[in-house]
């Protein structure tokens, strides 16, 4: 018997995404509103990216992080949305086990990915306000580069331990994951097996991947708030605030709610109040990004506004 239940344990072959649950009617009705939001948020990812390596007055360490930081959002939306798209079209919600670790791979090495890269882009500003003068040989073409890739490689490397166990475990008969992709913890519930070991591992790694830059960044940010109050005239405080708010707001809103999902204790948080929150740094910031550093930055209006003009006139030419 014993083994006839392992049996039925590991049969599993696929998992049910319940996503959000409505009435059929408001299904198209999400679909055309995720598709919007989908088609907004890559095409105003590309566009920030076209216009960063198109126009040479971009080409600071302040824009290449940005840069980065806009085709990582680009691969956040496309590990999510289209498969959420495909359910509200057909109502098939199945995905496959392998397809199920690949997603939660791609988003937490995407996730990791962005933590360290929005320590760098402060770590950038923080050098451009507190220390201009050495702005140049700290932050150098090759400094740039080396963060940049760190960033990536350990977004890369964090998660495989976590995704390699979990895709090892056996799961119940019943695979409904009660998110609308497969995160970790909604994926760890549907298990047979002991998985402490992967949630202790899980908490210990978000909360050093987490925390750890979001201190760093933190720190910069007082000692980038304090130079600014030193500054002595209202307009040069207004110029160096304004050269990072726009990158306050959207280390607010990932750390925010990533803070909330990951690192606070889940006890009482229902699945429901986790996919909120999931749309937050999922959908909602890679979405909004591109006009916030683009709203609020002189310099890359310009840039657009160039760029877009020659999109323009490139075919009447």
């Amino acid at each position: 018997m014993a083994g006839l239940e392992k049996v039925n344990q590991t049969t599993i072959t696929e998992f049910l995404l319940v996503g959000f649950e409505t009435r059929p009617e408001l299904q198209i009705t999400l679909f055309v509103m995720f598709f919007i939001i989908y088609l907004s948020t890559i095409a105003g990812n590309i566009l920030l990216i076209l216009t960063v390596w198109t126009d040479h007055h971009l080409h600071t360490p302040m824009y290449f992080f940005l840069s980065n930081l806009s085709f990582l959002e680009t691969g956040y939306v496309s590990n999510v949305i289209p498969r959420l798209l495909v359910s509200f079209l057909t109502q098939d919600k199945t995905i496959s086990l392998p397809g199920c670790c690949i997603q939660l791979y791609v988003f937490s090495f995407l996730g990791t990915t962005e933590c360290f890269l929005l320590t760098g882009m402060s770590y950038d500003r923080y050098l451009a306000i507190c220390r201009p003068f050495h702005y140049v040989t700290l932050m150098s073409s090759r400094t740039c580069f080396l963060l940049a890739v760190a960033s990536w490689t350990c977004g890369f490397v964090a998660p495989s331990f976590t995704v390699i166990m979990t895709s090892k475990l056996a799961f119940c008969s019943q695979g409904e994951i009660n998110h609308f992709f497969c995160d970790l913890t909604a994926v760890l519930r549907l298990s047979c097996e002991d998985t402490s070991i992967i949630k202790v591992t899980s908490l210990i790694l978000a909360s050093i991947i987490t925390l750890a830059p979001f201190v760093l960044i933190i720190t910069s940010y007082i000692y980038v708030i304090l130079t600014i109050l030193g500054i002595p005239s209202t307009a040069g405080r207004k110029k160096a605030f304004s050269t990072c708010s726009s990158h306050l707001i959207v280390v607010s809103t990932f750390y925010g709610a990533l803070i909330i999902m990951y690192v606070v204790p889940s006890g009482n948080q229902s699945l429901d109040f986790n996919k909120v929150f999931s749309l937050l740094y999922t959908v909602v910031t890679p979405m909004f990004n591109p006009i916030v550093y683009s709203l609020r930055n002189k310099e890359v209006k310009g840039a657009l506004g160039r760029v877009i003009h020659k999109m323009l006139l490139s075919p009447k030419m």
